[in-house]
């Protein structure tokens, strides 16, 4: 509504409206009281028809630019449309304006030109949309009247720049208070004008409530997703990342081609780049392990035996300084590092019916053999994790061991023999490929993943796993728990269907769906923050590698 008159006036009447004062006055129509219009104004039927809306159509009210182009000179305060509908296509003709019932919209900038505008009343009609900049320019508005129209929500900062506005009336409308609307909420918290009892409409729990009763508190308007970022044009097997010398690096296992592919984050064109390699044979882990200064790369493969490597900081390259005994290692499948009281140990699980899945520990100048655990379970996959007997007791490591033949058996550290121990399993859980864990305000879970039946997430309860959750799954390889700064994730993937990612619910202890990401035959999925940015990592045996950012999301912005 960017006008209220554009009668045929003639310059010399425009000129004795100028400045006239104004006193009070009430119209039928409007039953309301006004200030009187000037005296010039009783001379002026035309005038009077578009400043209170009567119902007799003004012939004279012809075009909408003129009190646009007199707006300044007249000094008119104020304005009033009722049952009309204006729109911005409507502001060269009246009878767009006046034949219809009501208004549907008010777009941006539709009071341009009229800055000494005091009062403004659009009431009754049947308004959905109004621009977030409607109101731009009146900066000598104090009442503002949007009473018994059809309005859920106001865009953000609709009243930005009105700074006289003491009286704002939104009576009558059907207000859905939700994260569009929090801004509301807080505006009316600090504003200095008076603001008339409002009430939501929706959602269902706050249905009737007074609008200003609500707190920022009440809105959940922070949502976050996992964005599409990078393609990498190979497969991959394992991904893990690391520190080394203040920086970031993100090291990747590729089966066909044999490679250790090293990646570090480009500053300039934020992507990350290849960084450095090492060349091996069917490649299947590539752990990174830093100690103290030194960086040291065990590379787990297939064929030709596995390695480990160090980074010689004067060539600038990596070095093979130690072969891993091929008696024992003979289809190795995953690696795990960990600490225990000062010292460094890897663990090696392997997959063949003739090996066994192996502990080394770190002596200082290399890895030697410390533990051979169980023969003939054909092991898939090694956990490192520390768990209670008792809320009293301290934590102690443990190691998860997961069989393709056999149910997961857990191994707990003896201080005494500085060696593992079997000590239980978890019943009724055969065939599971992969155990992951994750904790959960100082609650241990674990996430076991299976390729054929449901997988599962336990919770730990001082002498066993409990069951808590059970996920479809077909075709699964990987059921990756993900913490990202506050959030809990679990991701899990599929051969043959849609990754599922999942989000924790704090309230009901559980995981819920959250979103589908199109990975092919995923076998990994790992968190690299890097520069206050976070990124997934997601490995695909048949498809390109995968990288995802982590993106947070404000409903209410």
């Amino acid at each position: 509504m960017k006008a209220v008159y554009s009668g045929n006036l003639g310059q010399a009447m425009m000129k004795s409206l100028v400045n006239h004062t104004a006193g009070p006055l009430q119209t039928p129509e409007c039953g309301r009281h006004f200030p009187r219009p000037p005296s010039a104004l009783f001379h002026c039927p035309h005038l009077w028809c578009c400043l209170y809306g009567t119902q007799q159509r003004p012939g004279g009210c012809e075009s909408l630019e003129m009190l646009a182009h007199f707006g300044a000179r007249l000094n008119i305060s104020h304005v009033v449309f009722q049952n009309h509908k204006l729109r911005r296509d409507n502001y060269q003709s009246s009878d767009g304006l006046f034949t219809s019932n009501s208004f549907d919209v008010i777009s941006d900038d539709a009071f341009i030109g009229l800055p000494h505008l005091e009062y403004l009343f659009i009431e009754n009609n049947n308004i959905k949309s109004i621009s977030r900049h409607t109101f731009r320019g009146l900066k000598s508005l104090i009442h503002l009247s949007l009473a018994n129209n059809n309005l859920q929500t106001l865009p953000k900062d609709i009243f930005k720049g009105l700074d006289s506005l003491t009286n704002v009336d939104l009576r009558g409308n059907s207000f859905n208070c939700d994260c569009k609307l929090k801004w509301l909420v807080e505006w009316l918290g600090h504003t200095n004008a008076t603001v008339e009892d409002i009430y939501c409409e929706g959602p269902p729990e706050y249905k009737k409530r007074k609008i200003n009763s609500l707190s920022s508190k009440d809105f959940d308007c922070i949502i976050t997703e996992f964005a599409k970022s990078q393609d990498l044009p190979y497969q991959s097997l394992s991904i893990d990342t690391f520190s080394y010398m203040n920086d970031e690096y993100v090291v990747i296992a590729q089966p066909f081609t044999g490679k250790c592919i090293f990646l570090e984050w480009d500053h300039v064109e934020k992507t990350f780049r290849n960084y450095d390699n090492i060349t091996g044979t069917s490649t299947v882990v590539c752990k990174p392990i830093v100690i103290e200064t030194q960086l040291y790369v065990i590379v787990a493969q297939l064929f030709g035996g596995s390695h480990i490597y160090k980074r010689d900081g004067f060539a600038n390259k990596f070095i093979k300084i130690q072969d891993i005994e091929i008696l024992k290692i003979r289809k190795p499948n995953d690696i795990e590092t960990f600490k225990i009281e000062n010292n460094w140990y890897f663990v090696v699980a392997d997959s063949s019916k003739a090996g066994f899945t192996t502990i080394y520990k770190w002596n200082g100048n290399g890895f030697y053999s410390h533990q051979s655990l169980h023969a003939w379970y054909r092991d898939t996959d090694v956990e490192y994790l520390e768990i209670a007997r008792t809320p009293l007791t301290l934590r102690t490591p443990h190691l998860i061991l997961s069989s393709s033949s056999q149910r997961p058996v857990i191994y707990q550290w003896n201080k005494a023999t500085q060696l593992f121990t079997n000590q239980t399993d978890i019943p009724n859980m055969e065939d599971v490929y992969a155990v992951k864990h994750f904790s959960v305000k100082g609650d241990v879970y674990i996430c076991l993943t299976r390729f054929i039946g449901d997988s599962k997430v336990m919770k730990w309860g001082g002498s066993s796993f409990q069951d808590i959750q059970r996920m479809p799954s077909r075709g699964s390889m990987v059921f990756q728990p993900l913490q990202i700064n506050n959030y809990q994730y679990a991701i899990l993937g599929s051969d043959y269907s849609f990754t599922q990612v999942y989000n924790w619910d704090a309230e009901k202890a559980k995981f819920v769906k959250f979103q589908e990401l199109n990975v092919q035959a995923p076998r990994s999925f790992t968190h690299v923050s890097i520069n206050k940015r976070n990124f997934l990592f997601a490995s695909s045996f048949k498809g390109n590698t995968q990288i995802y950012k982590h993106v947070i999301v404000d409903l209410s912005a």
